[in-house]
């Protein structure tokens, strides 16, 4: 019988964390996708101690499965250089700015050994979440390539609620592939989870504190694809990010 895998999840605060994470940067990145030719160049020595920012890391079995980077407050003027292309009309992009505490969630890399195993996934989700929420940002901004093998896409959209808000063609990784950036409210993810998929629910709140619960159980707003200016409106519109 095969024995349960022991997942631990950190925050990349040191330089021994840094290399452990580089370690997955390096294997997915680099070497197997070829969007960056240096690794390091992705988690510099200085994103350990900027307050803006953070890596989480996710170790299987002991050895380093996943990491995870969260950006607070990112530049998103930088973004509209990117000449997105709206998937809805209407969208107010300069008022949605103004509107949503937008956290930037990216650089989600896991080995190809731990890709089938959820918990891996999920506990880097766990701690990211977590982080976020207890700083008061409300939304996150993704981006992923479209038809690439090992994307996100189907998990992001059926399983969190992620919604597809635009479409650009660069981004600061070394990749043909058109993007497609995605809004999530994690307000409404979490209503979403707990209402219809106990066992991501359980995996991705497990240890959260009571607070935690709270926020997000509080003021879930309306669904995202929702029009503007439906009663119940949150904000929810579009713009990029980088991939």
């Amino acid at each position: 019988m095969r024995s349960k895998t022991a997942i631990r999840t950190v925050r990349v605060d040191c330089e021994a964390l840094r290399e452990c994470a580089l370690e997955v940067l390096g294997a997915t990145y680099r070497d197997e996708k070829r969007w960056v030719r240096d690794a390091a160049a992705q988690m510099p020595l200085s994103d350990l101690w900027r307050e803006d920012l953070a890596w989480f890391l996710v170790f299987a079995d002991g050895a380093p499965a996943g990491v995870i980077r969260v950006l607070y407050s990112p530049p998103l003027d930088q973004y509209r250089k990117y000449r997105l292309r709206c998937l809805h009309e209407g969208i107010d992009v300069d008022a949605l700015l103004a509107r949503c505490a937008i956290a930037e969630i990216g650089r989600f890399a896991v080995v190809p050994q731990a890709r089938r195993q959820v918990s891996v996934v999920l506990a880097l989700l766990r701690e990211a979440i977590a982080d976020t929420v207890r700083r008061g940002f409300t939304h996150y901004l993704t981006d992923v390539f479209e038809g690439e093998p090992h994307s996100p896409y189907a998990f992001h959209t059926r399983v969190l609620g992620f919604v597809p808000v635009a479409i650009h063609d660069t981004g600061e990784l070394h990749c043909d592939r058109r993007r497609i950036t995605m809004l999530l409210d994690l307000r409404e993810c979490y209503t979403r989870l707990r209402s219809g998929n106990g066992y991501f629910y359980r995996l991705i709140t497990e240890g959260w504190e009571d607070g935690l619960h709270a926020s997000l159980a509080r003021g879930a707003g309306r669904p995202v694809n929702e029009p503007a200016g439906s009663a119940g409106n949150t904000g929810i519109a579009a713009v990029g990010t980088a991939a």
